[in-house]
């Protein structure tokens, strides 16, 4: 049985390394993944945001330690809660985003990622998270369909790079 834990401001560095890997692993990306000034400023917002108080918590994450090797994740799933206005559909007017489901390579077909990402999906519930988002890559669509994500409309999306 795999076994997950809430990730700690110390698993951050981890966190990061797992995220470079996914992104290694998506076409769109592996062009651009690799070291660079990201990688601080992503490690200090996981620091910062795993730090506060269980009922603070914004950007919850789990994680699966890699037993061979203390101190190394084996993998991680991280999502962030998002409170907007309620409305019929969404009285909490709690919205989660699920990113960053991520295995190393050593350790996939394990299950591990599964895991995270019902833990993940369980804290949203015990919050009651009217609606939770993610981006799929092909790789990853059937366990998310698995889990009860389908397709939604998003009318419009603007992205930029700075």
């Amino acid at each position: 049985m795999t076994e997950v834990r809430p990730a700690v401001p110390d698993d951050a560095p981890e966190l990061v390394r797992l995220r470079n890997l996914m992104f290694e692993a998506m076409p769109s990306m592996a062009a651009v993944a690799g070291p660079g000034p990201w990688q601080a400023a992503a490690e200090r917002l996981l620091r910062e945001r795993l730090a506060a108080p269980p009922g603070e918590l914004t950007m919850p994450a789990f994680v699966v330690d890699d037993a061979g090797r203390p101190g190394r994740l084996a993998a991680c799933a991280v999502g962030t809660l998002e409170r907007r206005l309620p409305s019929p559909g969404n009285p909490e007017g709690l919205f989660g985003f699920v990113f960053n489901i991520c295995t190393d390579p050593g350790h996939r077909l394990r299950g591990h990622a599964r895991a995270c990402t019902e833990a993940l999906l369980d804290w949203f519930d015990d919050r009651r998270t009217g609606r939770i988002d993610l981006h799929a890559s092909s790789g990853g669509e059937a366990l998310y369909r698995s889990l009860g994500f389908g397709e939604h409309s998003t009318a419009l999306s603007r992205q930029r790079s700075y």
